[in-house]
């Protein structure tokens, strides 16, 4: 099998997913070969030969200065026929997934999202998500190059044990400028610091809190504790958070060290949205939520007691 891994970067900045989705793709090839896009992509050679890339192909090309997410997926396609290429994967990052798409549609092949766990052969044998996560299918794949991206934080991200080469193989695609013709050409900064997509430690609220008002002692914890706000979509709807806070299947999916669900029920499309998370508190009067009994640890009491108590725990022991 000979595999190129599409690796998901943001001007050189690779993205979590992009690490967990190269350790599993070494897993299938130990002879897995990472592909970036653009010169600002060159300068990850070394960390992809250490997640076990034999080889990195650095696409080069002045249509390629920036994402173009249709130019970067026929440069992906070119450089996998020329490569003699039997399988192109990614993480399903929202970028991943996106050149992906466009990389299928040129090579007019099926792709196969969301995959939690690859079986290699002439057809392949796939499990993936589906409908966000509340269900999981198992599929066949047959085609003469397989194309497939990994579930975010499906697997975990780890060096290898034996670094790759991280030979590097210069590839210049035939573009014009009409491939490019959706680009980024300018970014505004709306947010700086800790994101709820990337905080190690979130705190959430779903409608025990019951009012935006009653969202200042899960504020001031996730503060305390260099974390983020999260909250459910019942929230949302409410008007009590704006969406850009909610964690779930229609909001963001997180993987963070630790999750505090304050008054959170447990839903199906809540819980698609942060059962990557390494650690699970929960804080509910319904010992029979689903939060609750899935929960790592659960504390059965009111949340507008729990939490202010905690907060001054804390602040007690920095004193």
């Amino acid at each position: 099998m000979s595999t190129l891994y599409f690796v998901d970067h943001d001007r050189g900045n690779i993205v979590e997913t992009a690490l967990e989705g190269l350790t599993a793709a070494r897993a299938l090839d130990p002879g897995v070969a990472a592909v970036t896009v653009g010169a600002a992509g060159d300068g990850l050679a070394a960390v992809l030969a250490e997640y076990g890339a034999a080889t990195v192909h650095q696409i080069h090309h002045d249509e390629l200065s920036d994402y173009a997410p249709a130019a970067w997926g026929d440069a992906v396609a070119q450089l996998a026929t020329a490569s003699g290429a039997t399988a192109i994967l990614s993480s399903g990052s929202d970028r991943g997934s996106e050149v992906m798409a466009h990389v299928a549609a040129v090579l007019d092949l099926p792709l196969v999202a969301n995959c939690l766990d690859i079986r290699p052969g002439d057809i392949w044998e796939v499990t993936r998500v589906r409908w966000g996560g509340s269900l999981h299918e198992a599929a066949r794949l047959e085609a003469p190059v397989k194309l497939a991206t990994f579930a975010p934080h499906s697997s975990e991200a780890r060096p290898a044990e034996s670094p790759g080469a991280g030979s590097v193989i210069e590839f210049t695609p035939e573009l014009t400028a009409a491939a490019a013709v959706t680009r980024i050409v300018d970014r505004v900064t709306t947010e700086e610091g800790i994101t709820l997509a990337t905080a190690p430690v979130v705190v959430s609220g779903g409608r025990g809190v019951g009012s935006a008002e009653g969202f200042a002692p899960i504020e001031e914890l996730a503060e305390l504790l260099n974390g983020a706000v999260g909250c459910s979509r019942v929230v949302t709807n409410s008007g009590w958070k704006n969406h850009k806070f909610q964690v779930g299947q229609t909001g963001t999916v997180i993987a963070p060290d630790v999750y505090i669900a304050c008054g959170i029920s447990g839903a199906i499309q809540h819980w698609v949205g942060m059962m990557a998370a390494k650690n699970v508190i929960a804080i509910n009067t319904d010992p029979d939520a689903p939060m609750v009994t899935k929960a790592d640890y659960a504390v059965i009491a009111d949340l507008h007691e729990v939490v202010p108590a905690v907060t001054a725990e804390i602040k007690r022991r920095r004193a």
